[in-house]
Parts: structure tokens; sequence; C-alpha cells
């Protein structure tokens, strides 16, 4: 895998709290806040029936090609708080043997690949024909994108979101309408399938497009490892001016349209989209309302039958 030369992601390095969210110090000061990441906050757009019914189809064939879980689940009760975990992580077992996760895996190989070729470096000469002729199709494609910036964090403060877009380019041709368009576009590669993806893609963009360049290394945070000194640190407070100094704006941006990099892993095909960002933009304020929603009290209260009198 090509990972030696490879930066650390900015996924992997902001600090995190125990769900996994980025641990952001509010541009105002004060201690750092757990954020929602990008992909996660706008989930509650799409449906995910399809992503439901292809899971469950995985867990079915990877039963049948490992009977052991089946055997393992049998004695496991599922209203048990510790043999639900059990199960759960049976479950992971079962799709991993159906194959599920391998296409998780490709992808993020190929853009691993794609950053490679994206700063310029020379692609690893162990990597598989199949893997060249993607990456051809990837470097086709992309010639008329020029790279501004690749894996950038940012911050959306009104949203409380945080995430991590795929690159900034600067393009100047044809746009969605066939008429001139120029300026630095969010593009993000995408592996797999994507024909039920496009609002939670235009809406991810959306967010990135609208984001603040946020640089954790001004508060650095111990090893997580070391609870008690991890701890501290999310009790310590931050001034404003020391706030101030980890964000940053970005480039300018086009917040009309974003970029779609399909590049279906194997095929050796690599397709661009153009997604609308007003679009997106509209169902990331929906999916804040959402959740603002879900934390409404009050909706269902316990039955009476006796008058009750002040």
């Amino acid at each position: 895998m090509p990972q030696q030369n490879k930066p650390l992601h900015p996924n992997l390095s902001v600090p995190r709290d125990g769900w996994g969210r980025p641990l952001i110090v509010p541009e105002g000061g004060g201690k750092a806040k757990g954020h929602t990441r990008t992909t996660t906050f706008i989930d509650c757009i799409e449906d995910k029936s399809n992503l439901i019914d292809w899971k469950a189809r995985n867990v079915l064939i990877g039963m049948t090609r490992r009977p052991d879980l089946a055997d393992k689940a049998r004695e496991l009760d599922p209203e048990d708080a510790a043999d639900k975990k059990r199960l759960n992580a049976l479950v992971e077992q079962a799709e991993d043997a159906a194959g599920a996760n391998e296409k998780s895996r490709k992808g993020t190989y190929l853009h691993d690949l794609s950053e490679y070729v994206d700063r310029g470096d020379p692609l690893p000469k162990t990597i598989s024909e199949a893997d060249l002729d993607d990456m051809a199709a990837y470097i086709m494609a992309t010639s008329v994108l020029k790279v501004i910036a690749i894996e950038q964090f940012v911050v959306v403060p009104e949203l409380g979101v945080g995430g991590t877009f795929d690159r900034l380019a600067f393009y100047d041709g044809p746009g969605p309408d066939g008429k001139p368009i120029a300026g630095n576009f969010i593009t993000d590669t995408k592996t797999g399938n994507i024909k039920y993806g496009a609002l939670k893609m235009a809406s991810q963009l959306a967010v990135y497009s609208r984001g603040k360049l946020y640089d954790h290394t001004h508060f650095p945070a111990p090893d997580k490892d070391d609870k008690k000194a991890f701890a501290a640190w999310k009790k310590q407070e931050f001034t404003a001016e020391q706030a101030a100094q980890a964000y940053s704006p970005l480039p300018p941006v086009n917040q009309d349209w974003g970029i779609i990099v399909h590049l279906p892993a194997g095929e050796g095909v690599c397709n661009l989209y153009w997604v609308n960002l007003n679009i997106g933009w509209a169902m990331a304020n929906l999916a804040l309302e959402v959740r603002k929603a879900r934390s409404t009290k009050g909706a269902m209260l316990p039955f009476v039958t006796q008058v009750t009198t002040d």
C-alpha cells in the first residue's frame, strides 16, 4: 500500500473525543468542543434503505461462507447488552467474509494513489496493471483540473461541523450549462457506486466550500492513550486570540458548483460530474433543522385517568 511518503491524513491527526468527533477550539476561544463529522452530519437526509438491504445481503452471504459465525450467534441473547456487542462483531466478520469491506479498502488504496499523482510523485512500482489502468483514466479525466490543495481540514462553525475535503482545484472551461466558468472548486473522488448519492455528495461539498481552514497544531494535544493528560487538555481554556490563530479563510472558491471525480475501482474509467452546491447547502441546513428537531421534548406523555387539581 502506498503509505510510506504520505502525510498523515487530517482525519487521523485532529484530536477526537470518545465518539470519534473532532475536538475543535471555537473561534471565540474556550475549551475544545466535539464537532460532528461532515459525512455524519448530512447522513440524516439520506435514504439508507438500499444500504441497509446491501448490508443484510452481505451478512447472509458471509454466514454461508463462515458457518462458524452462525454457530457463535446461536448462543447469544440479542437483548443482553454484552451479547449485543458480540453479535455486532459477528455481523462485521460476516460482512468481511462476504467481501463487503474489500471495495472500501480498494477505494482507500486508489485515493492514496491519486494523491501520488496530484502531488506529482511517481507511482509505486509494485502496483498492479489494473491499478495503472485506473490511474491512467484518473490522470486523463482530471487533466483539466489544476490541484491547489490536497486533503485540508475545515470547520463550519454555524453547523458545528468539521471535516476534510479531498481537493481544491482550479478549472477554466465549460460549466454545467456549457457556458465558460473559471475558478477554484471543491472536488471529491468517489470510487464506489454514485447512483443514489447525488444529494449527499452535493451537501458534503457545499459544506466544505463554506468552511474555514483549521490548524489544530496551535493546540497540541497529548496522546489519547495518556487518559489523564488528555482529559486535562480537554478542560484547558484557550483565549480568543489563541483561537484566531488557528483559523484562516479558504482561497476564493466557487460555492455554486463542485466537482465529483468518479473512479470506480478496477474499471479503468474515470468521469467528472458537476454537483449543485446551492441544492447541497439547502440540504445541509435541512440536516441542521432535523438534528435540532431530534432534541425536541414533550412529543409523548403518560396517559392519566384522574383529573388533577392545582
